[in-house]
């Protein structure tokens, strides 16, 4: 019978089959739907026809009932399980909807009594395309660097054991892979000796199931199997971590035992599980019809890549697992910050709400500007405390939190609230007096995988090709004069980043004298800054054409670089834009992209800035490694491609009535309060 079109993209949707299902769980679950509609399959209920098919789920209680129709009716069946890499937390404990399901019209994956669609790729595949085992080796190192598995809710705090054990997996009572390798108790048992036999001397690590360790379902193994040398291992903690303190790996069927291969190991195997019979396995029940041997990309490209149906839940639509990647790294991540809780101090009222969305997901924010208060909330109930970066001070032990660089379609000084946040736990980008985070990424920047640097690479000719900046404020320009232009960008005088980032040129008025001094045959162009413009902040300079040829108001920042060849800066965001756009830059300040190599740098740059570094090594540190980002669409935290994919469409919801007011009366105050000053 043939299998629909494998075409992973919205316009590839294969023209629909019915699919008729008798588990309610096909029905209560939209994103399961969505998946087999994108798949081509149309769920039914009733009694399927000679050219329908049948869908059950997996070995299921309830699979007995679409076997029997499927019987009767002589028609198709289709198997489908979620995929490997599912979602932060098993579906019993109330976890989010799959990422991704395997759809199988043989057999279901680990059922070795019947070769499933799975087996037949990994024994009659070619699987000798290099581009695709590039891939296979690309995803395996962004999986393993990002700690992921099937279910990725837990922290990276937890410390592994101390190295040289032997680690046994267990898995759920009666779950379905031990079944269908014909397993129970006993062969757990036998496996566990064979441990200790195997390793003389070794202590012996019992990992238990997640879904045991949040008793939702029991173990095979028990603190009555525990001694001087056994113990049961519990807490949630990586499997990439525990897989390299380990000398030996033993499991049944257990997906960590597939993981194993991919962490070096060659894992014994007392069951048949579908990785097991390929040459990367010692297996203690073979299955005699897998005869071929082949390599950790080979196996992971046919039951990840090719195997799998992935989605993306931005989109809508299916995806290769790049795109699923990106996603579920966006995801984990975004728990692991956040799961404990946070106290925040100096938010703004308006910015509690949007702060909430990206913060608050796994437990609301309490907000607390007392600084004693916000010490003891944070001590007593066991959470992070996180500061606006602006107003944190010397505190120390804080998270400080700032606008993104890819930030929103408007202002921030007009209250829109931000697509991307970076919370530092070191310092902040702006501020050179210290090491911040983003600094210690850019100097580890050298250590960057090619499939890093070829994704920095690509989100940045996608920020190109839309045209896309921090605030995406759209302007006409004007005829410009002929000649070597220097775009000027003015700053807001009060800025941090001027206060901790300069030293002998901190006014606009300074830097366009600057910027005249060195070039004086040259075209420089004065742009305020936006906010500035608008009112709502200080930097205004008297009398500009003084010293600049012509003064560009409220002109698109992003299309200026297009028509100049240089930027003199202080520390304007604008000059790391400019460097993207292969624009040279001149720094008077010491903003985060100088020092690197790529600027000409006047002011006084760290010297701990040592590294060398290419475009696409500041590109990944800045845009990709550093901010989060959240999608107002999904209200779902998310990859930077979402957000360029958003500013670019302008799909995005306006920052609403409230936030418009508040803007305008914020803008009345800033206007009077420099009036005042001028006074």
């Amino acid at each position: 019978m043939a299998v629909p079109s494998n075409d992973k993209t919205n316009a590839g949707v294969a023209t629909s089959r019915r699919l008729y299902v008798y588990n309610g769980g096909f029905l209560k679950q939209p994103r399961l739907r969505r998946i087999l509609h994108l798949a081509g399959y149309d769920i039914r209920l009733g009694l399927p026809g000679a050219n329908d098919l049948v869908g059950i789920w997996g070995q299921s209680p309830t699979a007995h009932r679409g076997q029997t129709i499927a019987a009767k009716r002589g028609v198709g069946l289709v198997r489908i399980e979620d995929a490997f890499l599912r979602s932060l937390h098993p579906g019993r404990a109330g976890g989010e909807p799959p990422l991704g399901l395997m759809i199988d019209h043989n057999a279901v994956h680990f059922d070795p009594s019947c070769p499933s669609d799975l087996e037949r790729l990994l024994a009659t595949e070619p699987l000798d395309d290099a581009g695709l085992l590039t891939r296979a080796a690309d995803a395996i190192a962004r999986i393993q660097s990002a700690h992921l598995t099937k279910y990725s809710g837990f922290p990276l705090a937890e410390q592994p054991p101390a190295p040289g054990y032997v680690l046994v997996i267990d898995q759920t009572r009666g779950d379905a892979a031990v079944t269908a390798s014909g397993a129970g108790r006993a062969e757990f048992l036998e496996m566990l000796v064979f441990a200790q036999e195997e390793h003389p001397g070794a202590r012996v690590i019992i990992k238990t199931h997640p879904e045991t360790a949040r008793g939702l379902r029991p173990g095979y193994f028990g603190p009555e199997d525990c001694n001087d040398r056994i113990s049961l291992l519990s807490d949630p903690i990586s499997p990439w971590q525990l897989m390299e303190g380990a000398v030996g790996v033993y499991t049944l069927s257990s997906q960590l035992g597939f993981e194993a291969i991919f962490a070096g190991h060659k894992p014994r195997v007392f069951g048949q599980p579908f990785y097991a019979g390929w040459g990367l396995t010692t297996d203690e029940r073979p299955v005699p019809r897998r005869q071929r041997s082949l390599t950790r990309n080979q196996l992971f490209a046919a039951a990840m890549i090719l195997y799998p149906k992935w989605y993306d839940p931005y989109r809508d639509q299916l995806c290769e697992i790049e795109g699923t990647l990106d996603a579920f790294e966006a995801m984990t991540r975004a728990w692991r910050e956040d799961h404990g809780g946070w106290v925040a101090s100096g938010m703004r009222l308006w910015k509690r709400r949007p702060l909430q969305k990206v913060f608050g997901r796994e437990k609301p924010m309490v907000f607390e500007d007392d600084t004693a208060k916000a010490r003891q909330i944070a001590k007593s109930k066991d959470r992070r405390r996180m500061v606006w970066a602006g107003k944190s001070g010397a505190l120390d032990q804080v998270v400080r939190v700032e606008d993104g660089f890819l930030r929103s379609r408007g202002l921030g000084a007009e209250l829109v609230p931000p697509l991307s946040l970076v919370a530092d736990d070191l310092g902040i980008y702006y501020d050179p007096s210290r090491e911040s985070r983003l600094e210690r990424l850019l100097n580890q920047s050298g250590a960057l995988r090619a499939d890093e640097l070829h994704r920095a690479a690509r989100l940045r000719r996608e920020i190109l090709k839309a045209g896309l900046s921090k605030y995406n404020l759209r302007g006409a320009i004007p005829d410009l004069p002929a000649g070597h232009r220097i775009l000027v960008p003015g700053q807001v005088e009060d800025d941090a980043s001027i206060l901790t980032g300069c030293s002998d040129v901190k006014t606009n008025r300074a830097l366009l004298q600057a910027a005249r001094d060195a070039n004086p045959d040259a075209v420089i162009l004065w742009k305020p800054h936006p906010d500035v413009e608008a009112g709502l902040r200080q930097g205004i300079v008297e009398n500009p054409l003084e010293l600049a040829d012509m003064v560009l108001e409220r002109a698109d920042p992003v299309a200026l670089l297009d028509q100049v060849q240089e930027v003199w800066t202080m520390t304007s965001l604008l000059g790391f834009e400019a460097l993207l756009r292969g624009v040279k830059v001149t720094t008077l300040g010491a903003p985060f992209y100088a020092g690197w190599g790529l600027t000409d740098d006047l002011g006084d740059v760290p010297p701990r800035r040592k590294a060398r570094l290419t475009l696409d090594g500041l590109t990944h540190a800045v845009l990709i490694a550093y901010p989060r980002y959240f999608d107002p669409v999904t209200n779902l935290p998310c990859p930077p491609e979402v957000v360029a994919k958003r500013l670019a469409e302008g799909t995005l919801p306006g920052p609403g009535v409230g936030n418009r007011l508040l803007a305008k009366l914020q803008g009345v105050f800033a206007s009077h309060s420099h009036l005042w000053r001028r006074q």
